[in-house]
């Protein structure tokens, strides 16, 4: 084969490029390793609003990744016309949680490595990196931070409100306070001594303290 016969078309010799086996085994093979992707996403996802159909995007992205490289690892020109095609690409969908980014490279890297013949490396190697996120996505901490939205009167009401905080919970950080003419609003981060909160009900009954606010902190935070 000359250097010119690499990049003549012949259209009949590219339905024979890739065997009939071939394409089943490797696209089955990628719908089970997106799907076992989509339930590892759907085990470990822990922010706020769960979308299902960026799991079923994670299936998706494995089978297609897995598509195209098996047409591209068959014809060297189709391979250069997918590079210049990809490239004029954007996608302009936000990604709010970061370990979003590691689920959408993996599902692209099991393709890749699917397509390419390497289906123990992309089996093991896939069932390795589940486990990881497993592990470290399930610590949870010990004690749940929360944010109290504290307003009081005066200075001496807020050192009343604090002393009280530091003696029900284990932790007690300002994290912002605004001073106004008659009136103080603190933000404080706190971790609870147990689930029980009733403190909070005690804390807006104190003099001087017009209102306090107990919100569920879900944010990143450094323990």
């Amino acid at each position: 084969m000359t250097f010119s016969d690499i990049f003549k078309s012949n259209f009949l010799a590219n339905v024979a490029a890739v065997s009939m086996f071939d394409m089943v085994l490797a696209l089955v093979l990628a719908f089970g390793l997106g799907v076992f992707i989509y339930l590892i996403y759907k085990k470990t996802y822990a922010g706020v609003m769960y979308s299902s159909s960026f799991g079923v995007t994670l299936v998706a992205l494995t089978m297609i990744t897995t598509l195209v490289i098996l047409a591209v690892t068959s014809n060297v020109v189709l391979s250069l016309g997918m590079v210049g095609a990809l490239s004029i690409v954007r996608f302009r969908t936000a990604i709010k949680e970061p370990l979003d980014i590691a689920f959408l490279f993996w599902s692209i890297a099991a393709g890749i490595v699917l397509a390419a013949g390497m289906i123990p490396l992309a089996v093991f190697g896939s069932i390795l990196i589940g486990l990881i996120i497993l592990f470290f996505a399930n610590r949870k901490e010990h004690t749940n931070p929360y944010i109290i939205v504290l307003d009081c009167s005066d200075h001496d009401s807020e050192e009343k409100a604090m002393a009280f905080l530091k003696e029900k919970t284990v932790k007690c950080v300002v994290k912002s306070k605004t001073a106004r003419k008659g009136s103080v609003e603190l933000n404080l981060e706190v971790r609870l001594k147990d689930d029980n909160t009733d403190f909070v009900n005690k804390l807006s009954e104190l003099e001087g303290v017009g209102s306090a606010v107990l919100v569920s902190y879900n944010g990143d935070y450094m323990g």
